[in-house]
């Protein structure tokens, strides 16, 4: 009843827009009609004007005939105006007119037959966030989740020795489900057997074993893989590791990659804009996700009615700048580097960066024989980024490799 309600309103609504359109579209023909026609009279009372002047003799008869001639001219060039737009308000201007509107109220109809739904109510913002907190509080668990999904293929072209050692590892750590080390091969092999289930169950262990001394490593290894054994989907269980990890670590590109597709899974693309928006924003430049964080973001942004623009990667030397570093001599092109290294220090003092153009710069200035200002440089970037874990490991491996680390 709903349904038949909105159409007929609809159908209403167009049809007074169409007339009022086509009457709209139609006026300027008629108006143009009607001043042809004051013409036509015009010109006849000219016409008459002019014989009774001649008849009383105050207009010559040679300056009659002239004036005759160039008035009844206007008046058959008026005809044919007359005549033309008599034509084309016969019907043949109109049709466009309809068929356009006819196309356009087609093409309105069918967009909203296929993606409206007539009798859905408004949904407000807050309404909206409950029923998607709703579903996240639904979600089915990791079990359901892979047992939703059809038969995983096997592995093909596995090595008949490799399958038994994995066995016999099977059967020694069941036999010693305490051995740490047991259980850590096992997680690993059968991840690469394609085993993801009992990979992420022997993870569990590992974790489990450990205790307090489990790292953000150890945590993102079993939660990514629990989202590959759902095909990419992050249950309940794997959610509450990836919140472990961010509360340790709130910058893990990793975890907030996947916190991203947990909140978009459940309709809440606000928070995973806001997620992925920290991915861009501090994720190494060769961070795995980065590409497909860059690929969807704005999409993700408008879906989460978000203004957003894609910020440009931060540029590298063009190959036109190589090729003429190339053709510099040795000092040339030493001063080249140090302008280079002096714009990226200057850069990250007035704008900050990521880890890696810290590295990039620790390691620079190291090569150019300026120890003492990569150690500050180096001491700078742990202040930045305090409580980052991967990133200062990042930083302090360029430090290390650059031989300025005590």
């Amino acid at each position: 009843m709903a349904d038949s309600i909105f159409w007929a309103a609809a159908g209403a609504i167009a049809l007074v827009v169409a007339v009022i359109l086509i009457r709209a579209l139609r006026r300027p023909e008629r108006t143009a009609a009607d001043s042809s026609s004051f013409d036509q009279q015009v010109y006849r009372d000219q016409l008459a004007e002019i014989e009774r002047d001649a008849a009383r003799g105050v207009v010559a008869p040679d300056e009659a005939k002239r004036l005759r001639s160039e008035v009844a001219r206007r008046l058959l060039a008026a005809d044919r105006v007359e005549a033309n737009r008599d034509v084309m308000r016969s019907g043949p201007a109109s049709v466009p007119v309809v068929i356009v509107i006819a196309l356009v109220l087609a093409a309105g109809f069918g967009g909203y037959a296929y993606l409206g739904q007539p009798g859905y109510g408004d949904l407000p913002l807050k309404t909206r966030i409950a029923m998607a907190e709703e579903r996240r509080a639904n979600r089915p668990d990791q079990a359901a989740m892979e047992a939703a999904l059809p038969p995983r293929p096997l592995l093909d072209a596995i090595d008949p020795e490799f399958k038994v050692l994995v066995e016999r590892l099977r059967e020694a750590v069941a036999a010693r489900p305490d051995d740490l080390q047991g259980q850590t091969l096992l997680a690993r092999n059968e991840a690469n057997l394609g085993n993801l289930t009992a990979a992420y169950k022997a993870q569990e262990r590992v974790i489990a074993l450990k205790g307090a001394d489990a790292t953000v490593g150890d945590m993102l290894t079993q939660a990514t893989l629990m989202v590959q054994a759902t095909d990419g989907q992050v249950s309940p269980e794997a959610d509450r590791i990836l919140q472990r990890v961010l509360a340790i670590e709130p910058k893990n590109d990793t975890a907030l990659f996947f916190s991203g597709i947990a909140n978009m899974q459940v309709g809440r693309y606000d928070v995973a804009f806001l997620y992925w928006k920290e991915v861009l924003e501090n994720a190494a430049p060769d961070s795995p996700w980065r590409p497909e964080v860059r690929a969807r973001i704005e999409s993700l942004a408008q879906a989460a009615g978000a203004r957003y623009s894609l910020p440009p990667e931060a540029p590298g030397p063009s190959a036109a700048d190589i090729a003429a570093a190339e053709d510099l001599s040795p000092e040339d092109r030493q001063a080249m580097i140090r302008s280079m290294v002096e714009g990226l220090n200057d850069r990250l003092a007035t704008d900050g960066g990521t880890a890696q153009e810290w590295a990039r710069l620790i390691g620079a200035l190291a090569t150019l024989g300026e120890v003492d200002r990569a150690r500050a440089i180096w001491a700078e970037a742990k202040v930045n980024f305090a409580g980052r874990t991967a990133e200062l490991g990042f930083i302090n491996e360029a430090a290390l490799d650059a031989g300025i680390t005590p």
